[in-house]
């Protein structure tokens, strides 16, 4: 019988959707699911709604909930683990991450992959992760982990570069990507064929055709006319000067680079349409539809879920069954996009079946994206050598070469809202030296 790990199960819409559609699998609804978190309340209500779902879709399912603290063993012989882990959660965490950035004027968007924001929810982020995986080495050697978590390439490359544990990073914007485009530019997205490849949330549409005609021509026309071009402003942007469309949301995108979020242009923010303090905002949406929802799944009536896009119930089946499937994965470069770093951590086009994952080779990325992708690239391999190594400098390293924070304030102001950031998340952060 498969046993799956579900961490940080207080996130109940995603434990919905990613658990849902594993009971939807013969070859996983009987499975031992398997919930941890901090929060009690949330994983009653978490545990609650699994069972509820596989009573309803006549799954053989059991379910458990674990605290943190009981992690071992909850672990113990588990063949799967989905992480959804969020350290310090919407407070005090993520209200730090964006109010103290905007004393010395610097805005963000999202805040959860890049910039200032990504930097210090990742230093949260990797310790608990790693020591998470020191218990999934001694009693869960050999199982799979998928990560859900942001920031994705940061977590998951210090997951790959520090632990045995086998890891594959999955991100909800690539199978959409293609898609989603074509429905901005009313475009039909039927018989899609297309191939991503680069680094989370910066992955490049490198091809895009339909009935096997090459529907970049028409996009590009589409993404300049007046009545297209504000409705993924930032994307579309990005994709004249560079020639391909980005994976992840134009809000996301504007923060990845210097160009959009601006003290000395602030009319970039109307004209790109970009949302500030978006994530704060969609925190406290979420707060208030799960306190909606509380009572709603405890009074335990049938629940009915049908199974979506999300990759993991379809890389449990692959590897379960053997019948493979492909989706874009992040995994460490090793030789698979060829003008990119060794070792840092792309996305890319995987197979999973019996024998687990396979990433696939790409070659060399057009040069202008490359190029693009590396200015990300240092960041995240830097905020990972100061999480391995407890080296204060690599933070300071990180935001100083991160696009967006270096095109907004000096040296000494970066400095200085490093440290003031280490101070206030305070247990939330190792000792940095």
């Amino acid at each position: 019988m498969v046993k799956i790990v579900f961490l940080g199960a207080g996130s109940t819409i995603f434990a919905k959707n990613v658990l849902g559609d594993a009971l939807h699998v013969p070859a996983l609804r009987d499975a031992e699911i398997a919930l941890l978190d901090i929060d009690p309340d949330r994983l009653h209500v978490s545990q609650v709604m699994v069972e509820n779902m596989a009573r309803t879709l006549g799954a053989g399912a059991t379910v458990k909930s674990y605290l943190a603290e009981d992690a071992e063993e909850a672990f113990r012989d588990s063949d799967y683990f989905v992480n959804a882990i969020q350290v310090g959660g919407y407070e005090p965490a993520t209200v730090i991450d964006f109010e103290i950035p905007k004393k010395y004027g610097l805005r963000q968007t999202i805040g959860d992959t890049l910039g200032i924001g990504g930097i210090f929810r990742a230093l949260r982020t990797i310790p608990v992760m790693l020591d998470y995986c020191e218990t999934m080495e001694r009693v869960a050697p050999d199982a799979l982990l998928l990560n859900y978590s942001n920031p994705m390439a940061m977590l998951t490359g210090a997951i790959l570069r520090a632990t045995d544990v086998r890891t594959v990073g999955l991100c909800h914007s690539v199978q959409v990507a293609a898609p989603h485009l074509c429905r901005e530019l009313d475009l039909p997205d039927d018989d899609l064929q297309w191939r991503v490849a680069g680094i989370n949330h910066q992955g490049w549409l490198l091809e895009i055709t339909r009935h096997d005609e090459d529907l970049y021509p028409e996009i590009k026309r589409r993404a300049e006319l007046p009545e297209y071009k504000s409705r993924d402003a930032v994307r579309f942007e990005q994709m004249k000067w560079f020639g391909y469309y980005v994976t992840e949301s134009s809000e996301h995108a504007a923060e990845y680079v210097p160009w959009f979020i601006r003290k000395d242009a602030p009319e970039l923010i109307e004209r790109f349409h970009i949302p500030l303090d978006e994530y704060p905002r969609r925190c406290v949406r979420q707060i208030e539809r799960w306190e909606s929802m509380r009572e709603e799944l405890l009074a335990d009536t049938s629940i009915h879920h049908e199974r979506g896009h999300e990759y993991a119930s379809y890389i449990l089946e692959a590897i379960e069954t053997g019948e493979p499937f492909t989706f874009g994965g992040n995994v460490l470069n090793t030789g698979l996009i060829t003008n990119l770093p060794d070792n840092a951590t792309v996305e890319v086009m995987c197979v999973a079946d019996r024998s687990g994952i396979t990433p696939t080779y790409v070659g060399d990325l057009p040069p202008q994206c490359a190029a693009l992708n590396r200015t990300n690239i240092n960041v995240q391999d830097l905020t990972i050598e100061a999480a391995l190594t407890g080296k204060k400098d690599a933070i300071y390293q990180a935001a100083l070469l991160d696009p967006h924070t270096a095109a907004e304030l000096t040296i000494d102001q970066i400095v200085a809202l490093c440290d003031e950031l280490i101070e206030a998340h305070g247990d939330y952060l190792p000792s940095y030296s």
